[in-house]
């Protein structure tokens, strides 16, 4: 049995708060939490049993932690994870990464330096028929990928009503479709068949009120052979996300809410399900932090590494530009040296 680790959740906001519950819920941990908001503070604390609280970041790192889950506006995610870092904590680093490449040389270099572990939370790959779709992709069964179609929407107000008065609102600390929902399906498609070399992208504010950051994205793809489409708003009635891979001799399909995934050789034939299994609210946020524990422990590769998790940042940056200049942009361009 390993030890326990001591972590530290700093942010206790929407996504901090299912951090914080969902590593309790491993029975593998002590959390204490970090937040500048007193009210916030006290009502988490309370709520969840939390002992150990502190109202910022200078008191919480004087105190011993093994680890950091950083769950701050992304804008501030890297120099809150230099600080933990240079305190000798490892990193859960909530997505996206940041909402720009400032500092992240200096955190890989500190990562190396310090000989610490970190990883990007990007809970998709926390899902076990996802999991299953990509190892069945890659048994080449199917034959090589040559399309991958991604389309995803939901009733934005209704699943985050708050969303008028959180870093939603603006790009800056990481708001709008393209840095807070497209960036799961960027991410997911990219583990699915390779990342991405090239896009051009549209979005606009079509119906969310109170905000005036995009709420629609179109993005097409070129990742390697691959021809990728991905469609998304966060207006519709329908929650839904669903991703399809078509290859060569057949085509898989994601389907979030249903949790499966489904595949198909012939045409007129039936759907075969590849792999269903039920899951509860914060099931994946359960499995994703088990699996951090377990890559601290040394027992398996981190579900996103940082290195990945800073290509899906070049491509939110890529979409970002693509629709400011009118043209196909290549993420590369964005990563650092």
């Amino acid at each position: 049995m390993t030890d326990r680790k001591r972590v530290l959740v700093v942010g206790v906001g929407s996504i901090g708060e299912r951090h914080l519950r969902c590593f309790q819920a491993t029975g593998r941990v002590d959390v204490s939490i970090c937040e500048l908001n007193d009210g916030l503070r006290g009502k988490i604390a309370d709520q969840y049993g939390v002992k150990k609280q502190y109202a910022d970041l200078d008191s919480a790192l004087a105190e011993p932690h093994d680890c950091a889950v950083i769950a701050t506006p992304a804008h501030l995610h890297i120099e809150i994870s230099k600080r933990a870092v240079q305190a000798g904590l490892d990193l859960f680093i909530e997505k996206p990464l940041s909402t720009n490449f400032a500092g992240i040389n200096e955190l890989q270099s500190l990562l190396q330096e310090k000989q610490r572990k970190a990883a990007v939370a990007y809970v998709y790959r926390a899902h076990p028929a996802l999991a299953a779709m990509k190892a069945a992709l890659d048994s080449g069964e199917f034959g090589k990928p040559v399309q991958l179609v991604v389309v995803s929407g939901q009733n934005f107000p209704t699943y985050r009503p708050a969303y008028r008065d959180i870093y939603y609102r603006s790009r800056a600390t990481g708001g709008g479709a393209v840095q807070d929902a497209l960036t799961h399906s960027m991410n997911a498609g990219e583990y699915l068949v390779g990342p991405v070399e090239a896009l051009v992208a549209d979005f606009s504010h079509q119906v969310l009120e109170g905000v005036d950051v995009e709420d629609t994205v179109h993005v097409i793809t070129r990742q390697g052979s691959v021809l990728g489409s991905f469609s998304l708003n966060q207006h519709q009635a329908a929650n839904e996300s669903m991703i399809t891979v078509i290859c060569e001799r057949g085509m898989l399909r994601f389907e979030f809410q249903k949790s499966w995934y489904r595949w198909i050789t012939e045409p007129d034939a039936e759907w075969q399900v590849g792999y269903h299994e039920t899951l509860e609210r914060d099931t994946l946020f359960q499995r994703q932090a088990t699996a951090f524990l377990d890559y601290l422990d040394g027992l398996c590769p981190p579900l996103c590494t940082l290195e990945e998790g800073a290509q899906t940042l070049a491509v939110n940056l890529s979409i970002l530009d693509s629709v400011e200049k009118r043209s196909w942009i290549e993420p590369a361009e964005y990563l650092p040296s």
